[in-house]
């Protein structure tokens, strides 16, 4: 009998079950911070917390896997999400579960459910601890949607920051909308919640980073900042020699969807920058900026360390 059969003799089919309900009560910011966990919904998710689980030494401050419940049709589709859940069952310590479509539908708020989902324990990490490892950073400032702040997450990750931080006010990274929009980069980018605007500031200057603030009435624009970091790359001396260096270690501000940063939260920054809109577009919105700045960043730093 293999894994996946072996799974299935032990189906969890009552939809009123107390693990279902456990599970469904995730939805809730209240839940989630009282028990230290949150629900990680959908294949990429599921295989990332479970690749995170199988490594020998994991990073500091990311999610532990604690339970997995999985559709018999959706593990079928992904042999390879069912061969690492066979070896973290060996290793021990996780709770697997087979479900019925009807259980994992009333485990999730989602419209449409992926098929499996993973509980997981909410990481630790101060913010000294986050900063002190970063040369890239990106913080969200009060920013309300969950699938920004998903996203954005998934542009740190995908740009090779180390850090992600969000502010007190901002939206829950660990709400289940948010964890479906970073799409697994929740497992690979360490992530502080509930930070103060003046300790990050601080914080950061402690840990050698400057802060650079994404405004969109800002006089220098990213892309000033990308010519001259070009320029010095080359030998050459940008015009302004006062610009900011954007290959230096930096942590980016990205403010509310509708407010942006105020002029307090700008006045912790080392310059204001604004990415420019060259045709008749209002306005990006913040995923779409952070993935513009950040990769700005990763450039410049890539190419001064090559």
């Amino acid at each position: 009998m293999n894994f996946t059969e072996r799974l299935g003799d032990r189906l969890l089919s009552n939809t009123r079950s107390d693990r279902v309900r456990d599970v469904a009560a995730l939805t809730r910011r209240s839940v989630r911070s009282k028990r230290g966990v949150f629900r990680a919904e959908g294949p990429q998710n599921v295989r990332e917390a479970l690749r995170l689980a199988l490594s020998d030494m994991p990073p500091p401050g990311l999610p532990g896997l604690e339970a997995v419940y999985v559709t018999e049709a959706e593990l079928e589709r992904h042999l390879d999400i069912a061969a690492d859940l066979e070896a973290v069952s060996e290793r021990g310590g996780v709770f697997i579960r087979a479900v019925s479509p009807e259980v994992l539908a009333a485990m999730t708020d989602a419209v449409t459910p992926q098929g499996m989902l993973a509980v997981c324990s909410l990481p630790s990490l101060t913010l000294d601890a986050a900063l002190a490892r970063a040369e890239l950073a990106c913080v969200l400032v009060r920013v309300q949607d969950p699938g920004n702040a998903g996203t954005v997450v998934r542009a740190a990750d995908a740009a090779g920051a180390q850090a992600a931080v969000f502010t007190s006010g901002s939206v829950d990274p660990f709400n289940p909308k948010a964890v479906r929009s970073s799409a697994g980069s929740l497992f690979h980018v360490p992530v502080v919640t509930g930070a103060e605007m003046a300790e990050i500031a601080d914080t950061a200057q402690l840990a050698g980073l400057g802060i650079l603030a994404a405004d969109g009435y800002a006089s220098v624009s990213v892309d000033d900042l990308a010519d001259a970091a070009l320029l010095r790359s080359a030998g050459v001396s940008p015009s302004d020699d006062a610009a900011y260096d954007l290959s230096r270690p930096t942590a980016w501000l990205f403010g509310n969807e509708a407010q942006g940063l105020t002029e307090d939260e700008k006045d912790h920054a080392d310059l204001a920058v604004a990415v420019p809109l060259y045709g008749a577009a209002e306005s990006l919105n913040v995923g779409t900026a952070a993935t513009v700045c950040l990769y700005s960043s990763a450039r410049a730093q890539r190419r001064a360390h090559s």
